[in-house]
């Protein structure tokens, strides 16, 4: 049979799923691994479009037919180096990435035969690979002196040390959190991203020559006028870590959370021993706001805490929402009830939350994303009940005092600035500076911020190779 035309005869394949049962008593991750000769299989599905689709959707357009064809060959080294040349955290984006918005959802077979299973592969790929012994070839390096000081070891960072380090530069990574990963760890729960992954990743880069200065805030332990006359170039990727409220009555109230620090509290948790500012769901009924995939973070860690009850109120309907089509089905499974078209307008408590006041909603016209506006209906008010609440609203970027003081400039909601007008791509107003991810974009998937630190080291490297250049010609 012509391979091309393999997916009539070969259907998609996912790997293997934890039962909801089962994996509720846990927090492994929830999805199996790929055999060599089922991994071969799927990708053999692939048709090899002559446009790639899926390439241009995924944001950092890794050659997912050239892998998926090497994989469906058994050339699984090869497939590694490929991956790694437009990814720097492959296995990563292979498990958290929301594949059925991005490059599965744009795959030719999506429509009617079942789409590649690239993020499966993805994974699979890295995962395989380093079991097998395989590690970056950087026999070819040729260093140079320069150094680059990067602050903060989340996506970005670690995307733009890979690149600079590849190029023969000196990267060295400083944040303020005991572990590299930023929300990968501290963030992400478990069960979608096992932290050994991520110290996984930190080895690797170790071995390639990036090297980590943890516990250290930039601002506070080091001014960062030090920290920038310290190096050559400077990469800022220090995320979003400023959590947006609702706005409305009630906040205040004890039983209120917000997602990051409910999710960084369990996670810690499950990290160490300690049980300081632990947040437990366990016995109570708890009510998340959102519809992102942080708010299924939250109803997932709360049914594994062994909350008597989990609800997820979202002011649009299930097609609007922005969260991954694959963890709203995660959370169905596990039991959580999700409650359309309800915007929350207060939360009710006598010093301690009682429930949430609620306005239905109907959807009218869109908005400039594409998406249907919710309109409250007159009238519809009503309470539900709830212990905990959890808010889920996403983050904005919070720009630490000394960026503008030296030069970066930020917009009226506090993202940096990059000089579009710059021939080095990512560089702020201070020549010096580069910025990318998250607190250039505001929130984002993880893929995108890696894309970003990809293209700042890209940036960061011609503007030193300029500066060698221009060195060398003024000694002669």
């Amino acid at each position: 049979m012509d391979k091309n035309l393999q997916f009539l005869e070969l259907k998609r394949m996912d790997p293997d799923v934890i039962s909801p049962a089962k994996r509720k008593k846990n927090y492994k991750e929830i999805y199996g691994h790929y055999t060599s000769q089922i991994a071969s299989e799927q990708s053999g599905r692939c048709i090899e479009c002559g446009n790639p689709y899926c390439e241009w959707k995924c944001p950092v357009h890794n050659y997912i037919p050239q892998w998926l064809k090497l994989i469906s060959e058994n050339k699984l080294f090869e497939a590694a180096d490929l991956s790694h040349q437009t990814n720097s955290l492959p296995e990563i984006c292979g498990r958290i990435c929301p594949q059925d918005r991005l490059c599965e959802g744009a795959c030719t077979l999506n429509d009617g035969f079942g789409a590649i299973t690239i993020g499966s592969i993805e994974k699979y790929i890295t995962d395989e690979a380093i079991s097998q012994g395989w590690k970056p070839d950087i026999s070819n390096i040729k260093k140079n002196k320069y150094k680059i000081g990067i602050i903060g070891a989340g996506p970005a960072g670690l995307a733009c040390a890979d690149v600079l380090v590849r190029n023969g530069f000196n990267p060295i990574i400083y944040d303020k959190y005991e572990e590299i990963g930023g929300l990968l760890t501290f963030g992400i729960p478990p069960f979608k991203l096992e932290k050994e992954i991520v110290k996984q990743r930190r080895k690797i880069l170790e071995e390639m020559g990036v090297k980590f200065v943890l516990n250290t805030d930039i601002g506070k332990d080091i001014s960062f006028e030090k920290f920038k006359s310290m190096f050559d170039a400077v990469f800022l990727g220090m995320g979003t870590y400023t959590y947006m409220k609702g706005g409305f009555k009630g906040e205040e109230l004890d039983g209120v959370y917000d997602s990051l620090p409910y999710l960084n509290s369990n996670i810690r948790r499950l990290m160490s021993s300690e049980k300081k500012e632990y947040i437990d769901m366990k016995d109570q009924r708890v009510l998340v706001l959102g519809g992102g995939d942080t708010a299924m973070d939250c109803n997932r860690t709360a049914i594994r805490q062994g909350a008597k009850k989990v609800y997820c109120a979202y002011r649009r309907n299930e097609e609007n929402m922005p969260g991954s089509k694959r963890e709203v089905k995660n959370s169905k499974e596990e039991g959580i009830n999700f409650l359309w078209n309800m915007q929350p307008i207060e939360i009710v408590g006598d010093k301690k939350v009682e429930g949430v006041k609620f306005v239905k909603t109907k959807l009218q016209q869109t908005d400039i994303r594409g998406r249907e506006i919710p309109v409250p209906i007159k009238g519809s008010e009503k309470i539900i009940k709830a212990d905990r609440v959890i808010m889920a609203f996403g983050f904005r970027p919070n720009p630490p005092s000394w960026l503008t003081k030296n030069g970066v400039k930020i917009d009226d909601i506090g993202r940096v600035i990059i000089n579009d007008k710059s021939q080095y791509s990512h560089q702020t107003n201070n020549p010096r500076i580069f910025a990318g991810g998250d607190m250039v974009r505001g929130s984002d998937l993880v893929v995108t911020a890696v894309f970003e630190g990809r293209s700042a080291a890209e940036g960061i490297a011609k503007f030193l190779n300029e500066k060698i250049k221009k060195f060398k010609t003024n000694k002669i």
